[in-house]
């Protein structure tokens, strides 16, 4: 049923298309866009419940950020595709233990955020509102947590962050379209008119949300994280991304899987973070 339900849904969009462009391309967008999982499970809630900090108002969205107090600058964490802030507790042990101060927020329809849908410049938005609010210093992002930031960075370079850390994250949306395409198996006159729609909606064309592109002008120190094995995000992404990024550092890891929370990454973080 995993496998036959995706092919479902691109038989559906390949007759739809015959019938309704605008309503085709606007169909495999949000499907591309719905969150299935990412809430807050009862396992997690003694961890995350008492650092509740305030429910930000961000258009449509209610979004639930989380605050861990400490005496020196501010974090600023981003979670991936389908996750939550929890996903973060080991690195939070560790920053909290370096006397960080730690800001996270569940993104739109993750953990106790409001909301159906994701997609990287709604991230990026709504991270420029935590920016403005929390004032942090450095930038944390697993997976699209990451991309996201280097979207946001590319549209808002004057920003007063000073490093980030990307872990796992992937670079180039056309390859993700791509599999999203192969998945489902939609033909390419529907992959044409979601370039389109993407394009009216958001003003660039899906070979143009690049994170190798975008981190050619990116002046931070960057420290990029991604394990060779990853079957999520590619290597080459972040092997990309740093040969086009002149102040990042890329530690390369084999057998971590695509979530790195291990203790040898989180340390290499704080020590990056502290230097």
């Amino acid at each position: 049923m995993r496998k036959l339900i995706p092919k479902l849904y691109g038989i559906y969009f390949n007759i739809l298309v015959l019938f309704s462009k605008r309503k085709a391309a606007r169909k495999v967008f949000n499907v591309f866009c719905t969150i299935r999982k990412g809430k807050i499970l009862p396992s997690q809630k003694n961890f995350i419940d008492p650092v509740k900090d305030k429910v930000h108002s961000f258009g449509e969205h209610k979004i639930q950020s989380y605050q861990w107090q400490g005496t020196k600058e501010t974090i600023l964490l981003l979670h991936g595709w389908e996750s939550n802030t929890h996903r973060w507790f080991k690195l939070i042990e560790k920053l909290q233990k370096a006397g960080f101060t730690i800001v996270a927020f569940d993104a739109p329809a993750h953990g106790y955020s409001s909301g159906k849908y994701l997609h990287i410049p709604l991230y990026a938005e709504i991270l420029e509102h935590m920016i403005q609010y929390y004032r942090p210093k450095h930038l944390v992002g697993h997976s699209v947590g990451g991309m996201s930031i280097m979207y946001h960075q590319y549209h808002h370079p004057n920003s007063d962050i000073e490093k980030i850390v990307t872990i796992a994250s992937p670079s180039e949306f056309h390859e993700i379209i791509t599999n999203y395409q192969q998945l489902l198996g939609f033909n390419n006159k529907v992959k044409e008119l979601l370039d389109d729609y993407i394009f009216n909606k958001f003003g660039f064309r899906i070979r143009e949300l690049s994170t190798s592109t975008f981190a050619k002008t990116n002046t931070k120190k960057g420290l990029l994280f991604h394990d060779r094995l990853d079957q999520i995000a590619p290597y080459h992404a972040s092997e990309k991304v740093h040969a086009a990024w002149k102040g990042s550092q890329l530690v390369s890891t084999e057998g971590l899987t695509h979530s790195m929370h291990q203790n040898k990454v989180n340390e290499q973080i704080i020590n990056f973070l502290e230097s």
